[in-house]
């Protein structure tokens, strides 16, 4: 047992974990792009001087898990004598524990008096990797070289000087390297922030206190989760679902499978039976799998648990190589994080409805819409790359409907402002709504997914997209109807209708593509999917959905088919009775 109070254990813990917040404060301040100052696509952590970590701040979930690999295999590779005051080591190799090629970490010592204190560090989406698609995105990938530029972990920072010719290397081989040069230095300077912190932490209290503390909270966490673990019932629960198609193979469907199996204070979480690892970039690598199980167990459990180390200890994996959720090097993967993360919480969401259904949720939209562009920028004349994701429809619960228009369940990234969005790049933005009836029926209605028209005001553009849930709808729990597909269509310049691009160009998916050209006046129709009803939908009740038919949430006509109550001309409704069940509004 800790011989530090609970007083001042708890504000060691706040103020570690504030340290983080700080460190994603100041990335967001100076972050070039908007994925950073806008879309807060990153996450910050604190490591002891073992490598284990002690603090994470809470902003993308998908990233809970693999940051936790990436960095304790890094120091496990390097080695605790590699690292000296003012190194920064940084990489982005998915398969040392990292979560798909965008994503890359930085990683800094922290030395107090001469001896390791601990290490900070960051993990974030850098916009444009080089690679074959503009943004990163090469959705008709076949191997991870086509995907960008993989770094395994180096210095690029020493004794804390740049070491230029690694800066070379990787600026080089990035079509927007100013973008990235700005984004890498913001992160950076986040270490720094945290840096200064646990020095100040040190000097208050002594290190040998601190490492005492940090030991006390992890012993604390894992306690915690096994007290939340033992009392879901002890039992072997299981889930599936569908992916659509990996962009390379037609008409092929991948399915994740798993098994919870609960026992005692400890969980185990077997994807055995899930689909071989595809052609295309949908695959998971292990620390995307690791984080969207930690994700879904800490949906179900008490949030005040301490995010550290101990908290995922009772959490068990088994997780077969050469599948989508467990990808062999060097087979693509850029999908898996933000298209298949959020689908693997939800199977997992699923299996745990059978055990403790008072606390899961309806499947949620379960993608990021990934729609990546790029090109000379009429304006400036310099050339450009986006990344532009949007929110969905999340899955109804047991006591209220889903959330509307949320980035799925892999992330807490914020929405970029249209002001913003059009303002650096060559985009007019037509429509920005919900989508009416996107929501599955259910007595708590599944939350609505957007549609968002874009008219391309360049010469010429180039797209690409990566995009699930076109076909598989988010599913319902406890009879609770699927929420809606989303996808992506486009209207060419002087055309009345909008169309596949399988249809216009020929490619083998309608929502997995890439290098696609476009030109001015060329509309681009972007539908994300809704979540999940949960219940059944002739239980909701009546003012509601009057009130969602006021609201344009849902149409009349969704309120007679999928509700069964009759809208008169003064917007009253009437509930048929049992014989009753033909009748017009």
């Amino acid at each position: 047992m800790s011989r530090i109070d609970k007083m001042t254990l708890s504000l060691i813990n706040n103020y570690l974990v504030n340290t983080c917040r700080e460190m994603g404060t100041a990335m967001m301040r100076t972050a070039y792009s908007p994925i950073f100052n806008e879309g807060l696509d990153f996450s910050c952590v604190i490591f002891n001087h073992r490598g284990e970590m002690t603090a994470q701040a809470d902003y993308v979930p998908s990233m809970v898990g693999a940051i936790m690999y990436a960095v304790k295999w890094t120091i496990e590779e390097l080695g605790l004598d590699y690292f000296h005051p003012g190194d920064v080591v940084l990489h982005n190799d998915p398969y040392r524990g990292g979560c798909h090629i965008p994503e890359h970490t930085v990683l800094k010592p922290v030395f107090h008096n001469g001896e390791l204190f601990g290490f900070v560090a960051n993990i974030a989406h850098i916009t444009e990797i080089g690679g074959k698609a503009i943004g990163g995105f090469a959705a008709d990938a076949t191997d991870i070289y086509q995907e960008g530029l993989r770094i395994p972990p180096i210095r690029i920072v020493q004794d804390g000087k740049h070491v230029e010719d690694v800066w070379r290397l990787i600026l080089s081989n990035h079509r927007t390297p100013k973008t990235t040069w700005g984004d890498i230095h913001a992160m950076i300077g986040s270490l720094t922030v945290a840096e200064r912190r646990l020095l100040g932490l040190a000097d208050k209290f002594g290190a040998s206190m601190i490492h005492e503390a940090e030991d006390a909270l992890i012993a604390y966490a894992e306690e915690y989760m096994r007290a939340e673990i033992q009392a879901i019932p002890n039992g072997e629960y299981s889930f599936e679902d569908y992916i659509d198609d990996d962009g390379v193979t037609p008409n092929q469907h991948y399915r994740i499978k798993a098994t919870v199996r609960v026992d005692d204070d400890e969980v185990l979480v077997d994807y055995t039976g899930s689909s071989p690892q595809a052609a295309g970039p949908i695959n998971c690598t292990f620390g995307v799998t690791a984080s969207a199980t930690y994700n879904a167990m800490l949906q179900i459990t008490d949030p005040s648990i301490p995010r550290n180390t101990g908290c995922y200890a009772p959490i068990k994996i088994i997780n077969p190589s050469g599948t989508v959720t467990n990808v062999q090097y060097p087979a693509p993967e850029v999908g898996g994080n933000s298209e298949i993360h959020g689908r693997i919480v939800d199977v997992l969401l699923g299996a745990l409805s059978q055990a403790v259904p008072d606390r899961v949720a309806a499947s949620s939209g379960g993608s990021s819409l990934n729609f990546l562009f790029g090109g000379v920028h009429p304006d400036s004349r310099r050339f450009y790359a986006g990344y532009h994701f949007d929110g969905v429809g999340w899955g109804g619960q047991r006591d209220h409907d889903g959330n509307s228009m949320v980035i799925e369940l892999g992330g807490n990234c914020r929405n970029t402002p249209v002001e913003i969005f059009e303002t650096k790049f060559p985009w007019l933005v037509r429509e920005y709504s919900l989508n009416p009836d996107s929501g599955g029926p259910g007595e708590h209605r599944g939350g609505l997914g957007s549609r968002r028209l874009l008219e391309v005001t360049a010469p010429e553009m180039t797209v690409s997209a990566l995009i699930d849930r076109m076909e598989h709808r988010p599913f319902g729990l406890f009879g609770g109807q699927p929420g809606a597909a989303g996808g992506v269509w486009i209207r060419p310049k002087g055309k009345k209708e909008f169309r596949r691009f399988t249809e216009v160009y020929g490619t083998v998916s309608p929502s997995k593509f890439s290098g696609i050209k476009v030109h001015a006046g060329d509309q681009i129709l972007l539908i994300s999917p809704g979540g999940g009803g949960f219940g059944d939908p002739l239980k909701r009740e009546r003012e509601s959905i009057l009130a969602d038919v006021r609201e344009g949430f849902i149409s009349e006509t969704s309120a007679v088919c999928d509700y069964q109550i009759s809208i008169d001309r003064e917007g009253q409704s009437r509930i048929p009775d049992q014989h009753d069940r033909d009748f017009d509004k």
